[in-house]
């Protein structure tokens, strides 16, 4: 009789799933909804931290790997022998270019932090100023122009083909503007020069417009001085006088950026996700970001588990504290990425003397209904 009540517990228990099931709901969920993951459009890059690949706890300071002739040959040795690539881009890779990075003590914009500007919320409170914010974002993309790492993933992409994917969450362009082929190239936080419709029921968007400004009332002259600097008066502009929907004709244009708050883009997660399942990962290169949220920090641990041995291209060394990262017999790169990815890629897509460099004028825009 006892036994028998037993067995009637056990067949009433509800049957929960095994733990990694949890595991992978969420983190193929988590990415599309965390709201902070857009932060690092706008940061500096960060140390890329690491406790695998650390000195004892006796060894104080940083771990800095030796950047030797050596490592060059045995990461080009590594890089070409891969055939199934995945890069993954921070803002530390335009910061090359001499673009701002909203971070640290400069990371304000006149005495507004990015965190405050990049919200529906102060959009729709304040649409002159977001807008001003944007269109000098836009301003300073167009007259920077792409360095050397942009060119060398841009011909690492051509040389590997669709063994190669590049996510990047920098917004500014300047990758599609160094001939990065636009199939392996996937944009995690959108783009400063897509447009869409403020209006929740509209869906107007328009895609590459670079026009500079996108209305009249949001020229920078030359005579304006520096307009990220609180000393130097900033004029209103009446809403009436902003970008609108050309469709509607009552919404608001707004940047086709990931805004704090908004979900990642669905088609994009889901294009990576099914290129790291098709197989096994050779190799994932880090470059100007310390990927430390998601889903930028489980692309590093997703692409190891895969297989892939990890390259990190950036300007700091990584800290004894931290995460993910690097482990023996990874690569770090310390400098430039503008000079430290040429030269490291070099024996595997030539010189950079010999990239295609015809940047793309202002090709149009693609209108989406």
């Amino acid at each position: 009789m006892l036994h028998a009540a037993r067995q009637f517990q056990q067949a009433a228990r509800p049957r929960l799933p095994p733990p990694w099931l949890y595991l992978s709901c969420v983190s193929r969920l988590l990415p599309r909804y965390h709201a902070a993951t857009a932060f690092d459009t706008y940061c500096s890059p960060r140390p890329f931290t690491s406790t695998a690949a650390m000195p004892s706890a006796a060894s104080p300071g940083a771990y800095t790997p030796p950047t030797s002739s050596a490592d060059i040959t045995s990461f080009t040795h590594h890089l070409a022998a891969s055939s199934r690539i995945l890069v993954l881009c921070g803002a530390g890779l335009s910061a090359a270019s001499g673009l701002p990075t909203f971070r640290g003590a400069g990371g304000y914009w006149r005495t507004h932090s990015a965190m405050e500007l990049a919200t529906y919320d102060a959009f729709t409170t304040s649409p002159d100023l977001v807008w001003q914010f944007y269109n000098y974002r836009r301003h300073m993309a167009l007259r920077a122009v792409p360095n050397g790492a942009h060119y060398a993933l841009a011909e690492l992409a051509r040389k590997k083909g669709r063994g190669c994917l590049t996510i990047t969450q920098n917004v500014d362009g300047l990758s599609q503007r160094a001939g990065h082929p636009a199939s392996r190239l996937e944009l995690l936080h959108g783009g400063l020069f897509d447009i869409k419709c403020s209006g929740f029921d509209c869906g107007y968007e328009q895609q590459d417009v670079r026009t500079d400004p996108i209305v009249p009332a949001l020229e920078i002259k030359d005579g304006d001085g520096d307009i990220s600097s609180a000393q130097i008066p900033l004029r209103e502009i009446a809403e009436r006088d902003l970008p609108h929907c050309p469709r509607c004709k009552t919404g608001l244009l707004r940047p086709g950026v990931v805004w704090f708050g908004e979900a990642l883009p669905e088609a994009t997660l889901d294009r990576v996700e099914n290129y790291m399942l098709e197989g096994p990962i050779d190799l994932i290169i880090v470059v100007g970001t310390s990927a430390t949220v998601y889903p930028a920090a489980g692309y590093i641990e997703k692409a190891r588990a895969r297989g892939a041995r990890v390259a990190v291209f950036n300007t700091e060394a990584p800290e004894r504290d931290g995460g993910s990262g690097l482990r023996r017999g990874d690569w770090f790169f310390m400098g430039d990425a503008g000079v430290e990815m040429p030269r490291a890629f070099e024996g595997v897509i030539g010189s950079p003397e010999s990239y295609p460099r015809e940047e793309d004028s202002n090709r149009g825009a693609n209108l989406r209904t």
